[in-house]
């Protein structure tokens, strides 16, 4: 019986060739004796990415030599292939005449691809448009395909990962980004741990686990980070803050970068100012029939103060973008001074915060009233200086809308009195003050009817109650049962049993109840008592309505704010 025999070919042509490279290694090892230089073989973990640029790409590889170490004081790290290469030792001179003293070692090409290969990282960060990254590739777009939920990008990360492919690790990180935008992360965290690095997406305000990756390429990735973000590399014991651009699908998306350093590695942020997410409209923001009645009175209105008011993260500035949008005409003039500028918006002029040249909100105030507006948007107000000028403005003839960090519409007169604000001047300026948060939306696909605890209806009973004081007319049946969320969720929300969010919203207008208690300096309770009348719902009330309507539940409300 004749046994078959089967041939390999790929597996046979891998063999031979590692069969040369070490056969290489040896050769080289035995050449450096004789030449009386140090052997190397050269692993990636040695490369330091800071080092590589001190020799262009070109001049490394016609010379066969690479730098590879960053300098310790004046003494340099560098590998050649043969001393005996004329362009090799120009090239060693030429360190010399820079004030280098190289540390030369003999080393293999193969050693040598290694180093050379790492030009491409340098080359994508610092493209001929500095500060701009573009995956908007060919190879991310195939990569992308099929991409909906977080599972898809796991898996595709760890498939990556496995591959150790050189072209396919350098495509890691605009991988990591791409995915963040199909899954509309707002953040992406990497944190430098015992056993790795953990990396994050935030998604609708919680993180979520996306992979676990090595210190090496870590390394790697936040070396174009840093190098993108026009960061100092040299730096890993003390913070710095950066930004730089990414273009994807023919989109300029602005990404914030913050480093911290920590026990076991830098930790660094990735804020996604993606403009497509906070172009909503204000119809599309949540906000009740009756409020937006309000606000689109308001915000129409040549003069007066207008303010939005919530925690970091609540959605203010999009609710500012919003009001703009929906005033916006050809013939009024519209100035922003804003911490960064998240959204593009034609035929308004914005301006953006920048310490470096001392243009804070409150000089950018008051520059922009020299150019004769008739809308000023300020990002935020921090100090009562500011405060102060925005108060004015809003009394010579603009519309001004602004931040304020307060918990709610009724504490913002307190802190503004704090400013130093005088209560008089207050109630001539202020016109409507809207505090917000941000809940989750269960998702549409998996949201099933549950039975309410004993707990959950008496808090829908109680605040139920309490609408119906407010607004006597108010029609509000008490179900048997609500829609609440799937906890094992589906694709679609990737597996969390929310997608998307919606915002809850209160406000108080600065009327004659208002106007008749401020001189009195009235705590919070007293102006919401004197907002009574009204009619306009509080957050919490604001927030079980939309539990109701089957938009949220009870236990995304209870994360915001006080149900008791």
């Amino acid at each position: 019986m004749v046994s078959m025999i089967t041939f390999d070919d790929e597996s046979q042509n891998q063999r031979v060739s590692q069969l040369h490279k070490q056969e290489e290694e040896r050769l080289v090892e035995m050449l450096s004796k004789k030449y009386d230089l140090p052997y190397l073989q050269i692993t990636p973990e040695m490369i330091e990415i800071e080092a590589i640029p001190i020799l262009d790409e070109q001049t490394a590889r016609d010379a066969f030599v690479a730098v590879y170490a960053k300098p310790t004081k004046k003494d340099i790290s560098v590998a050649i292939f043969s001393p005996n290469n004329q362009k090799t030792l120009d090239v060693i001179n030429s360190l010399k005449e820079k004030g280098f003293t190289p540390n030369v070692s003999m080393t293999s090409r193969e050693s040598l691809r290694i180093v050379w290969d790492r030009y491409k990282e340098i080359s994508k960060a610092r493209s001929a448009d500095v500060g701009v990254l573009n995956v908007a590739n060919d190879d991310i777009s195939v990569l992308m395909a099929g991409i909906s939920n977080t599972k898809q990008i796991r898996e595709k990360i760890e498939t990556l990962i496995k591959s150790k492919k050189t072209h396919q690790m350098s495509n890691l990180f605009e991988f990591v980004l791409a995915g963040a935008f199909s899954v509309k992360s707002s953040d992406i965290h990497m944190e430098a741990q015992d056993e790795g690095v953990r990396i994050r997406y935030r998604i609708d305000g919680v993180l979520q686990d996306i992979a676990l990756i090595d210190h090496e390429l870590y390394k790697r990735i936040s070396t174009r980070i840093k190098l993108l973000s026009g960061l100092k590399l040299n730096v890993q014991k003390d913070t710095q803050d950066g930004r730089f651009s990414i273009r994807f699908k023919d989109l300029d998306v602005e990404i914030r970068t913050s480093i911290l350093p920590g026990q076991y590695g830098e930790s660094v942020v990735l804020r996604i100012l993606d403009p497509e997410s906070i172009s909503v409209s204000l119809e599309g923001l949540g906000i009740n029939e009756h409020l937006l009645e309000i606000i689109k009175n308001e915000i129409t209105k040549p003069t007066g103060m207008i303010l939005t008011t919530g925690p970091t993260g609540s959605g203010k500035t999009t609710t500012l973008y919003a009001f703009l949008k929906k005033v916006l005409q050809p013939d009024i003039k519209i100035i922003t001074i804003e911490d960064p500028i998240e959204y593009h918006i034609k035929n308004i002029v914005q301006t953006q915060v920048n310490t470096a040249t001392n243009y804070t909100f409150l000089s950018g105030l008051r520059a922009a009233l020299r150019q004769d507006p008739d809308i000023i948007m300020v990002g935020e107000i921090r100090d009562g200086e500011t405060a102060k000028i925005a108060i004015n403005a809003s009394l010579t003839g603009h519309l001004v809308l602004s931040t304020i960090h307060t918990n709610s519409a009724a504490g913002t007169i307190p802190r503004l009195v704090d400013l130093d604000i005088n209560p008089k001047v207050l109630s001539a300026a202020l016109s409507l003050i809207i505090a917000q948060r941000l809940v989750r939306k269960l998702c549409p696909y998996c949201k099933k009817e549950i039975t309410p605890t004993e707990k959950e209806s008496l808090i829908i009973k109680k605040t139920v109650g309490e609408i119906k004081i407010k607004l006597p007319g108010a029609i509000i049946t008490m179900p048997e049962k609500i829609l609440g969320a799937n906890p094992d969720g589906c694709e679609k929300c990737n597996g969390l049993g929310y997608k998307g969010r919606v915002g809850i919203y209160e406000a108080v207008i600065m009327d004659k109840a208002i106007e008749d208690i401020l001189d009195k300096n009235p705590s919070e309770q007293e102006i919401v008592k004197a907002a009574l009348p009204q009619g306009i719902l509080s957050m919490k009330e604001d927030g079980i309505i939309k539990v109701l309507e089957g938009i949220t539940t009870i236990d995304e409300l209870s994360g915001v704010i006080d149900l008791d």
